[in-house]
């Protein structure tokens, strides 16, 4: 299973897709894998930051989507003012 977290300012959303039923033609996973690759471009179209995080290694900072990833988690642009 994957999960993407948006952070915002109500605390986070999140999105789970099961990227091996995908692999089966699982329409449903398909379509989960295909809205958080959605939402990946919109919130990286905004400038927020994405990180791939597994457990027991070092977050990794990604520019793409990446469907076999356990967990991303997405940090909006910061502004300053």
């Amino acid at each position: 299973m994957g999960i993407l977290r948006v952070m915002s300012r109500r605390g986070d959303d999140r999105l789970t897709w099961d990227e091996q039923k995908a692999q089966t033609g699982d329409p449903e996973a398909t379509a989960a894998i295909h809205e958080a690759e959605r939402i990946f471009a919109q919130e990286r179209a905004k400038g927020a930051t994405a990180f791939k995080v597994v457990p027991g290694q070092p977050i990794q900072r990604i520019e793409q989507f990446d469907a076999t990833a356990e967990q991303i988690v997405m940090v909006p642009r910061v502004v300053g003012g």
